[in-house]
This record gives structure tokens, C-alpha cells and sequence, in this order.
């Protein structure tokens, strides 16, 4: 008997009890890579320590004066753009926080059976580009336009449906200016690198990852309303599949802390001297400005006030915190949790969804402080 196309794209499922990461996790997670945690010592991440994330392959692009981005649909004037043209508009840098929509998903338990994020799916980057507004206005958005679809140039298969990489945003998000949505060509500086959309991409701060569709090469104006893959099916916070579920839409508000000492190879705690501790680290929000960050040496049984820096003028991008912490040999269990200006703040117990998405568990850090007898 001859196979077909869904007999190769497995369909979604959660890992069993106790059962550990297959091959197949593993495979994904040799593909995509976090942020090293000491790596947030950097305002703006260079580029190979950002994040990644990729649904299928990094589309090859041998000479960029060959692409072309177009926008169609529900206009007035249909536009073919290459990236040279889109350089010659006006343009606009914006330091952007992405993360992953799954960004702590390997935490839950059971265990959505998927690309195995922790807690470092994430990244800060200045994005250049042309806003997308500017663009729109230019092709003329007819009366009827509902949603705008972007597709990239990835193409894959996935629970048995073969499709390029898309996705849609409501009409007004596309057109407002908070956020303003860029068409980027540039990555702090540079030429976007291949696997962050070369040679352009979405991006579209305060919202996760999903929305950032990379590889751009074309922009749909509908008259209704996207129900695509990517929209329709996956990121969608759902507790059974039966359900439509609530999409996945802005970030959730994390502080994440700076593993300070230094760490065991395998199981990555770290070791710190007794005595004064600098404890730091960056907190950001995509559904309102950070307000403030605490932090507990106890495992979250007490909490104290951290310093917040100002986020100098960069609303879209994270914020560092500090605070010091005298550490006494033992064991101990750090913890930062972020809250932000609309009075969302991270759980202790993550509430579970069927993709593992949105997920903003305060993190857990294991610190070993060594007395005078511990360290033989």
C-alpha cells in the first residue's frame, strides 16, 4: 500500500508519564537554539546568540536582487518590491524583545510533544525596516479589507498538511502605529543573517514569535478573515482539541534571571562564594510596559523589590534588574517574577495548555554556596 503525504506528518500528542525526550524532540532541538542566560548581559543580542526558530527549512536565497515582495488582494494598486526598493523608502529602527510562543513548554507536564523550549527562547534585537502602514497606504486598502495575510517562503508539512509558512493579523493592527509593524531588512545594523528571515521579514513588536514571519515574499489584503494553518490550528491555547481555543496573540510579562557563579556541566546548578551576590537579570512585557520585578532566595517563599532600569525610550524591548543577594552556604533556589503596567504578573503553577503556550512560570534557579568543609 502506497503512502500518503499525512503518513509521514505525525499528529499532535503529549509525551506519557515519565516518558523522556525522543529523537524526534531532540532532532528539532539540534535545528533551533535559545539564548544563553549569561547572554542577557548584553542590551542587544548579537545576532548568532538570538533565539531561533525554524518550521521547516531555511529557504536558500542565492541573490536577493531576484526577490521580490508583493502586496495584493483588496488594493487598489498591487506592489512588486524588491529589497533595493524597500531600502529607498523611509526607514525606521525599533529594538524589539522576541520569544517563542512555546518558550517554556518542555516545563509542563504532561509534555506537549514539540520543539523542547526551557525558558530561553528569546532574544532582543534592533530591527530596520520600512513600516508596514506606509506600504499599505501606498497599494490602497479597499473598503472591504478584514485581515492582511503574510506568507513566507518556508514550505513544509506539518500534522498532514503540506503549506507555505502563514499568517494573518486584523486590518487595524496592520495599520497603527502602536506597535509599528516593520518590514525588516536589517538586524542591529547588518544584513538580515539566513536563519533570521534573509532577505526580509515581519516583525511585529509586543507579540510572540509566530507573528514574525520570516523570509517575507508576499502580503495579502483579505476580505475575511484568515483561517490558515498557522492560525486556525496551531497556536491556539486550547485544553482539549475539540475546542477553537483563544489565539495566541501578545507576550506574557517575564523576568528572567542571570545564572550568576558558574555552573556543573550536566546539571547546569551553579556555584556561588559566600557573600555578596549581584543578582540580575531582564524583564519584559508585550501587553504593557514592566512595572516591577521581584525576586526571592528562598524558592518563592518570600519576595523583595528589585531595582528596574528605565527602558530609555525602547517600549518594545526588555529591562534590566538587579538586586543584592548575601548568600550563606546551603542550598538555595532563586526566582524573579515580573509584573506588568495592566496588573499581569508570572504564576508559580503554570496553567497548562494542550501546544504549551504563553507559558510565563516563574523561573528556578538551584544555587550550591559552598561553606569552608564543602569544597573537596
Amino acid at each position: 500500500m502506497r503512502r500518503r503525504l499525512s503518513d509521514v506528518s505525525r499528529p499532535a500528542r503529549l509525551a506519557s508519564s515519565g516518558e523522556g525526550l525522543g529523537q524526534d524532540e531532540l532532532a528539532l532541538a539540534a535545528r533551533n537554539h535559545g539564548l544563553p542566560l549569561e547572554a542577557m548581559r548584553h542590551e542587544v543580542t548579537p545576532p548568532g546568540l538570538h533565539y531561533v526558530l525554524t518550521h521547516y527549512d531555511i529557504p536558500h536565497v542565492p541573490d536577493e536582487a531576484s526577490w521580490r515582495l508583493t502586496v495584493s488582494g483588496r488594493v487598489r494598486h498591487t506592489l512588486s518590491l524588491s529589497p533595493a526598493q524597500l531600502r529607498a523608502y523611509p526607514a525606521v529602527t525599533t529594538r524589539v524583545t522576541m520569544e517563542c510562543a512555546g518558550n517554556g513548554r518542555a516545563l509542563l507536564s504532561p509534555r506537549p510533544v514539540s520543539q523542547p523550549w526551557l525558558v530561553e527562547a528569546v532574544g532582543t534585537a534592533d530591527w530596520t525596516g520600512v513600516p508596514l502602514r506606509l506600504l499599505l497606504d501606498e497599494a490602497g486598502i479597499e473598503s472591504d479589507a478584514v485581515d492582511v495575510v503574510f506568507t513566507g517562503a518556508d514550505h513544509g508539512v506539518e500534522r498532514g498538511v503540506e503549506q507555505d509558512y502563514q499568517r494573518g493579523l486584523p486590518l487595524a493592527v496592520t495599520t497603527g502605529a502602536e506597535p509599528e509593524i516593520l518590514v525588516a531588512y536589517a538586524m542591529n545594523g547588518a544584513p538580515l543573517p539566513p536563519q533570521h528571515g534573509s532577505p526580509l521579514r515581519l516583525v511585529v513588536p509586543g507579540w510572540y514569535g509566530m507573528a514574525q514571519v520570516k523570509w517575507l515574499r508576499d502580503i495579502t489584503v483579505a476580505d475575511t478573515p484568515f483561517t490558515g494553518f498557522q492560525q486556525s490550528v496551531a497556536y491556539r491555547i486550547r485544553q482539549v482539541p475539540e475546542e477553537a481555543g483563544e489565539p495566541v496573540t501578545r507576550i506574557a510579562p517575564r523576568a528572567l534571571l542571570i545564572p550568576p557563579g558558574f555552573p556543573d556541566f550536566m546539571s547546569r546548578t551553579r556555584v556561588v562564594a559566600p557573600g555578596p551576590v549581584l543578582l540580575e537579570g531582564r524583564a519584559w512585557s508585550g501587553r504593557a510596559p514592566v512595572t516591577s520585578v521581584e525576586v526571592s532566595t528562598d524558592g518563592g517563599l518570600t519576595w523583595h523589590r528589585a531595582r528596574l532600569e528605565p527602558d530609555q525610550g525602547h517600549r518594545w524591548a526588555w529591562r534590566r534588574w538587579s538586586s543584592l543577594w548575601c548568600a550563606v552556604p546551603g542550598d538555595h533556589v532563586l526566582s524573579a517574577r515580573a509584573q506588568d503596567e495592566a496588573g499581569n504578573t508570572q504564576p508559580l503553577e503554570q496553567p497548562w495548555n494542550l501546544g504549551g503556550f504563553a507559558s510565563n512560570l516563574v523561573q528556578r534557579v538551584p544555587v550550591f554556596c559552598p561553606g569552608p568543609a564543602d569544597t573537596a
